[in-house]
């Protein structure tokens, strides 16, 4: 099947980059959401980003306005009939997702690949929530999309060979490069990334040392281009807390316990630059 038509479920931070990175790749593009709201909310934050890019001279106008051009939106799900590659991308909710999925099994065509944007939840339990579940995959983006270039690729215990090298097809002809990742908690990066985000929540917590300079240390000890507290905030620590919950669920492990610091920020509210104010304040 030769991939033309993308439909992205979740106007947010994620699918709105996606939408993004989909119609810059020519693609045609379904934008899907609950409310008009959120989808005018995800196609201003599109067409600031692609302004930014055209601004930094990465792309010309002629080309973003021609990507805008490309995305329609809808909250009915029945504009799902004619996509033949659907992303879900909505918050980080076992159960969310299930329902989600099932919405669109019962919208698209039965030649549709169904792909989940997930950064921790397991690709075989979801692909079991719907019809012909070879036809499902995760595809993990990393934030900001746009910018990030590398694509997690996650077969789930059913899903099919053409499934997989349509995956590929799709994230290189977004300019992205992929990695291939056994389905297990987090994959690869988050599995990797995660856990010492939680540590430095517990180095913090421990008043081993400030914020500040927990996060110089790992700059300038380990080359890394933003320290690990700043990371988080970055990320959403409600989305933090979530991953980790899933891998001490997931692992049954101790050592992925979530900080008890980590728990308490998210219950104050305390989400990072989404919210204003996290390990900093913005």
């Amino acid at each position: 099947m030769n991939i033309e038509q993308i439909a992205v479920i979740g106007a947010g931070t994620m699918g709105n980059g996606i939408a993004q990175v989909c119609a810059l790749a020519g693609y045609q593009v379904l934008l899907v959401d609950v409310s008009d709201a959120a989808l005018e909310r995800g196609v201003a934050t599109l067409g600031k980003n692609l302004e930014r890019q055209v601004g930094k001279g990465t792309i010309d106008a002629d080309k973003a306005a021609a990507a805008k051009a490309r995305i329609r939106t809808s909250t009915d799900y029945a504009q799902l009939a004619s996509a033949q590659l659907v992303i879900e991308a909505a918050t980080e909710n076992l159960a969310l997702k299930q329902r989600i999925l099932q919405q669109v099994a019962a919208n698209v065509s039965a030649e549709c690949l169904i792909a989940t944007n997930t950064s921790s939840l397991s690709v075989t339990q979801l692909a079991a929530s719907i019809e012909q579940p070879q036809r499902f995959i995760g595809v993990h983006f990393f934030n900001p999309v746009p910018m990030m270039a590398l694509v997690e690729i996650i077969r789930g215990l059913q899903t099919s060979d053409a499934t997989y090298a349509q995956a590929l097809l799709v994230t290189e002809r977004l300019g992205k490069t992929p990695i291939t990742a056994g389905n297990r908690p987090g994959f690869v990066v988050n599995r990797i990334l995660v856990p010492m985000i939680n540590e430095a929540i517990f180095v913090f917590q421990e008043g081993l040392a400030s914020a500040e300079d927990i996060d110089t240390g790992m700059r300038l000890g380990c080359n890394q281009p933003i320290g690990p507290l700043a990371l988080a905030d970055l990320v959403g620590l409600d989305t933090l807390l979530a991953i980790m919950e899933a891998f001490h669920e997931g692992f049954n492990d101790s050592k992925y316990r979530p900080a008890p610091l980590l728990k308490e920020m998210v219950a104050a509210g305390y989400l990072g630059r989404k919210s204003g104010r996290g390990f900093f304040t913005y």
